[in-house]
């Protein structure tokens, strides 16, 4: 809490705060760093272990491995959120989950699951884009502003 709002307390709302601050239990920061790192690196690995199978035995070049790779790793967290399986997973390795597209399929694919009672197209449909919007609206801004900059910068260079 800032400062501004300890003077704001009463004195039996700072008595709590001090109360609270004492009780809270520490947090594993290097154990939670490690786990993330190693459910992170494991998706990863398995991501670029499908690539190379569709390079080794679906002749896929290294540039086009990629798309189909990602698409199976989508597929799989999605048929582990619908098992259950993907939540403990997450519990257990945190941000190493939410890093990689997995992370994004298991949000959409939950939201889904949560709201399948309230009907398909406002239940399922309407909350899975009350996540997956502000992500696609903020990668089409962020890629429009990029494309300006590198245009921009190309374009006064040739000058």
């Amino acid at each position: 809490m800032s400062s501004k709002k300890n003077k704001k307390l009463t004195p039996v709302q700072q008595e709590y705060q001090t109360f609270a601050k004492i009780r809270e239990p520490k947090r594993p920061v290097f154990q939670n760093c490690v786990r993330a790192f190693l459910v992170g690196g494991i998706i990863c690995t398995i991501g670029q272990g499908l690539q190379w199978i569709f390079m080794k035995y679906f002749k896929f070049t290294q540039e086009t491995a990629g798309n189909p790779s990602t698409a199976v790793l989508i597929i799989i967290s999605i048929l582990l959120t619908g098992l259950g399986v993907f939540d403990h997973i997450a519990q257990w390795g945190g941000a190493g989950t939410a890093v990689p597209v997995t992370g994004f399929a298991n949000t959409i694919s939950s939201a889904a699951i949560e709201h399948r009672s309230e009907g398909y197209v406002l239940g399922v449909g309407g909350n899975m884009f009350k996540i997956a919007g502000p992500v696609i609206v903020y990668g089409v801004v962020s890629a429009f502003i990029v494309a300006i900059i590198k245009i921009t910068i190309k374009w006064l260079g040739g000058m």
